[in-house]
């Protein structure tokens, strides 16, 4: 699987609001999101389910948004703070080797990776930072896209995150994608 960055001048098209009519964010993430949860958003781009994600965890609740691309941060925080949400908002810029998610170890209760986890080249250690983060019962929502991402990829990506801490435990349908909702198993070591 062939690790390439999106790059940042493609969030805006992203983020465009006809996106909505076949991937909206609130239908897909309504069933697992509920307010004042912590949420991780693996590689959010530009916003599109970030902003979703912080109006549904509500004023009790907290979105930690992590990419490798700044341009892409802080165009997600100019956006949180014309939509009044960037108290409940953190943006983190990590390096591609490491998320660094040791301070948030067993604090989240639901993990977004959409459409991105094909670009990460190390995704055992993506998701030991995950399994390490998630709470004893929470959830990951793995989506790749279709066009970029083969049936044998994904299934390669689903052995990697069940040899950390993660099972399947629904396949969603959303449209153009190959997704699975997993969930945390037992606990990880170091």
């Amino acid at each position: 699987m062939a690790s390439r960055v999106c790059p940042a001048w493609v969030g805006y098209l992203l983020t465009n609001p006809l996106r909505r009519l076949f991937q909206d964010p609130y239908r897909i993430l309504s069933p697992y999101v509920r307010p004042g949860m912590r949420v991780l958003d693996i590689g959010p781009g530009m916003g599109f389910f970030s902003l979703p994600l912080t109006e549904m965890v509500g004023p009790e609740g907290k979105v930690i948004c992590i990419d490798i691309q700044e341009k892409m941060l802080r165009v997600l925080r100019r956006r949180a703070e014309r939509r009044g949400l960037a108290d409940r908002i953190e943006t983190r810029l990590n390096n591609e080797g490491s998320l660094d998610l040791s301070d948030l170890q067993e604090s989240i209760d639901f993990a977004l990776a959409f459409a991105v986890v094909h670009e990460i080249p190390d995704k055992t250690r993506l998701f030991l930072g995950v399994c390490g983060a998630l709470k004893a019962n929470g959830k990951v929502l793995l989506v790749e896209p279709k066009a970029h991402v083969s049936e044998a990829a994904f299934q390669e990506t689903l052995a990697i995150a069940k040899e950390t801490c993660l099972d399947p435990q629904a396949w969603p349908q959303i449209r153009g994608s190959r997704s699975v909702l997993l969930g945390k198993r037992g606990q990880v070591g170091n």
